[in-house]
């Protein structure tokens, strides 16, 4: 190759779509780290793809984020081929559901074929046993026929253990910083425009060649970046320029546990991103209805806390956070809208990363799920499902993986059983066996008790659309000394509301002309009302 000047070299050679290549650096045969495809995994070859498509999605323009409704999916366990083009197959019933927006976990390349996403190392490349580029662009074009939008889960804090060669090529990491995966990637340091570079162009290469609808930027608090421009921020500024001189409307959303407004607020004030995951409504809900209080439960406990989850865009804005041994979480929310709050009652995380994985449908009665559901729907929030909740799946979603380092595979599966061995469980799934993958396929039951399930949620979304999306996005909520939860919605002339008790208390009897019962539920000791009514 010859030497491009600044660091960078290149080479002219004849090729085709298909063709095969590696670089030679020293004595080792690597990928092209901006692989579009690897079909023979992490270690192997770069393949040559035709990056032309047919796309039918002209017209289409984006959704405004104030109507998102998500929904959250793994593409190798959501349907029984586990590819995308078999997830094409359930876009009109996630239509019919009342979804807007699908996130898509990572589907860029990992080790072996079964893992969460967050191993990844080809950052440019589409799994091969999900399909390919190919299958993401029909997938991506199916839902925009139907009027669905798509966003991509991408990990900038961190590459997988297996097949990372980036420190082969440049000073990708960096020892300035340390995260909880090892060295920091190099936003700050030498050589870091071209690192900064390489992640701000992925970010820009799916919203492009793919026409996604924008990202969701995994757990940025590990990030490590002391320069003048975050890179988070530097990424949302190019992603939303992108998608203003295309014409589309582009969403970047983060995930943190810091409860700081900086992640959404604009710029220069802020790093000017969209929304963020926010993880006490979640935290609250979880609490309340299963009792548990272990890790970050326990500061939680007090169900006063649900009506701040409801009327504020988080719990905790800069008070002691006992599961951080004392330390101040957060910081106050002035400023930040309901709506830049995602917010779920199940996701990926706070399922799989359980032990067993067991979903709400293992730890709660029907009741209860109905209860959080109602909350988590009608919402001024912006609500993320977990693939299946909304019919009850019953089957848990684990952790997986397929390492083929043997050392790796070793260190994953014991280092799962250190992890709950304090909480005193000693038959954890082992992260490496095919059966723990296969357990956590969606069986899309349908028997008389999930269609009831189903129902709930789709009535549930008919209800926000119709009284929630087009009303101010805030929200009244109170909790009384006898367990009695009343929101309003919007907190001001509101048009909707909901009224609950729990196990061992009446939902008190209420009559008020100007009010229309749209939906109850009794249950399991749990009640709930909605009302709504038209607007004064």
């Amino acid at each position: 190759m010859l030497a491009l000047g600044d660091g960078y070299w290149g080479i002219t050679l004849p090729a085709s779509p298909g063709d095969r290549y590696q670089y030679l650096v020293g004595s080792l045969a690597l990928p092209d780290p901006v692989s579009r495809l690897l079909p023979e995994g992490v270690h192997g070859p770069s393949e040559i793809v035709d990056a032309s498509f047919s796309w039918s999605d002209d017209q289409w323009r984006g959704l405004p984020f104030s109507n998102y409704v998500l929904y959250e999916l793994h593409v190798g366990t959501f349907t029984p081929g586990g590819t995308l083009d078999s997830a094409c197959s359930r876009l009109d019933y996630l239509c019919d559901l009342g979804i807007t927006a699908i996130e898509l976990m990572p589907v860029n390349a990992v080790p072996g074929s079964r893992n969460w996403g967050y191993d990844g190392v080809g950052l440019y490349a589409v799994q091969s046993n999900y399909g390919g580029p190919a299958a993401l662009r029909r997938f991506v074009d199916a839902a925009h026929q139907r009027g669905l939008a798509v966003l991509l889960d991408v990990v900038y804090n961190h590459l997988g253990n297996e097949g990372n060669y980036l420190s082969q090529f440049a000073l990708y990491f960096s020892t300035r910083h340390q995260t909880p995966w090892g060295n920091a990637i190099n936003y700050d340091g030498d050589a870091s425009p071209h690192v900064r570079r390489f992640f701000v162009e992925n970010s820009l290469y799916w919203l492009r060649e793919y026409h996604l609808d924008g990202l969701r930027l995994d757990a940025v608090q590990t990030i490590q970046d002391d320069s003048p421009q975050h890179i988070v921020a530097e990424i949302a500024a190019r992603a939303h320029d992108f998608g203003q001189a295309v014409g589309r409307t582009i969403v970047v959303t983060v995930e943190s546990d810091e409860n700081f407004p900086r992640y959404i607020l604009p710029a220069p004030q802020g790093f000017g991103a969209d929304a963020m995951w926010s993880d006490d409504f979640h935290h609250v809900i979880h609490a309340l209805l299963t009792g548990e209080r272990n890790g970050y439960y326990q500061d939680f406990a007090d169900p006063a806390l649900l009506p701040r989850a409801l009327a504020q865009p988080y719990v905790f804005q800069g008070e002691p956070f006992g599961f951080w041994q004392g330390r101040t979480r957060g910081a106050n929310a002035a400023g930040v809208t309901l709506p830049s709050q995602i917010i779920c009652i199940q996701n990926h995380d706070q399922v799989g990363n359980r032990a067993y994985g067991e979903r709400l449908t293992a730890l709660i009665p029907v009741g209860a799920r109905k209860f959080a559901a109602a909350l988590l729907l009608l919402s001024p929030h912006t609500p993320l499902l977990f693939m299946g909740q909304e019919y009850d799946e019953s089957a848990p979603w684990q952790f997986f993986t397929s390492f083929g380092d043997p050392k790796l595979q070793k260190a994953v599966s014991e280092g799962r059983l250190r992890e709950f061995a304090e909480f005193g469980w000693s038959d954890v799934p082992d992260p490496q066996a095919p059966a723990t993958f296969e357990r956590s396929r969606l069986q899309w039951l349908t028997s008389a008790e999930n269609i009831e399930m189903l129902d709930w949620y789709r009535a549930l979304l008919r209800l926000r659309r119709e009284f929630v999306l087009d009303s101010p996005r805030t929200a009244q909520a109170a909790w009384s000394a006898d367990r009695l939860l009343t929101v309003e919605i919007p907190a001001v002339s509101p048009r909707l509301k909901i009224t609950a008790t729990f196990p061992g208390t009446s939902l008190p009897v209420f009559r008020d002309e100007h009010w229309m019962l749209k939906l109850e539920n009794h249950q399991d000791g749990y009640q709930i009302q909605v009302q709504t009514r038209a607007t004064l």
